[in-house]
C-alpha cells in the first residue's frame, strides 16, 4: 500500500473550505490529476453517497468509483475508492480551524493490482509523483480560496 499525506493552512473560513472540497463538480479547480466527474447526487453529500471520477497519472486516464464512507461536517469525510484491474484507494480529509484559518489534512491510502508485486511495481512507476500531485493540488486548493 502507498501513502501519502500533505497539508496546508488556508486562510479561509473552515465552512468554506469544506463546501469546497465536499464539492464534486469543483474537484476540476483544484485536484491536478482529476479529469471529470460523473453520477454526482445532490448536495449536500451524505455517507453512502457515490461517483465516478476519471483521473489521469503520468498520462495514464483511469476511473474510480468513489463511496462516502464516513462523513462529518465540516471536519472529516473519508472516501473509498475502486479502481482498474481491483485497485483501491481510501482518501481522507481531515480539517480543523475556524472562521479565519482552517488546517487541510489531505491523506490517500492506495493499493495497487497484482499485491504486493503490484505495490512494488506502483512504487517504481509512480515514484514520487502521488505526494508531489496531492502538494500541487493543496496549493491549488489555497489559492482558489484566499483569492
Amino acid at each position: 500500500m502507498s501513502r501519502v499525506q500533505v497539508k496546508t493552512e488556508i486562510h479561509a473560513p473552515i465552512e468554506r473550505v469544506w463546501e469546497v472540497v465536499m464539492d464534486p463538480n469543483r474537484l476540476k479547480e483544484w485536484v491536478t490529476i482529476h479529469r471529470s466527474v460523473k453520477n454526482v447526487p445532490a448536495n449536500p453529500l451524505q455517507q453512502g453517497s457515490t461517483m465516478d471520477q476519471v483521473l489521469n497519472l503520468r498520462g495514464v486516464p483511469f476511473r474510480v468509483h468513489w463511496t462516502l464512507a464516513e462523513v462529518s461536517p465540516p471536519h472529516h469525510a473519508r472516501w473509498e475508492g475502486n479502481g482498474p484491474a481491483h485497485s483501491n484507494a481510501r482518501i481522507r480529509y481531515q480539517l480543523f480551524g475556524d472562521d479565519h484559518a482552517t488546517l487541510f489534512e489531505y491523506t490517500n491510502e492506495f493499493t495497487a493490482p497484482g499485491g504486493r508485486l503490484g505495490n512494488v511495481a506502483g512504487k517504481v512507476i509512480v515514484g514520487g509523483v502521488s505526494e508531489r500531485e496531492a502538494q500541487s493540488s493543496l496549493s491549488r486548493l489555497k489559492a482558489l480560496l484566499e483569492a
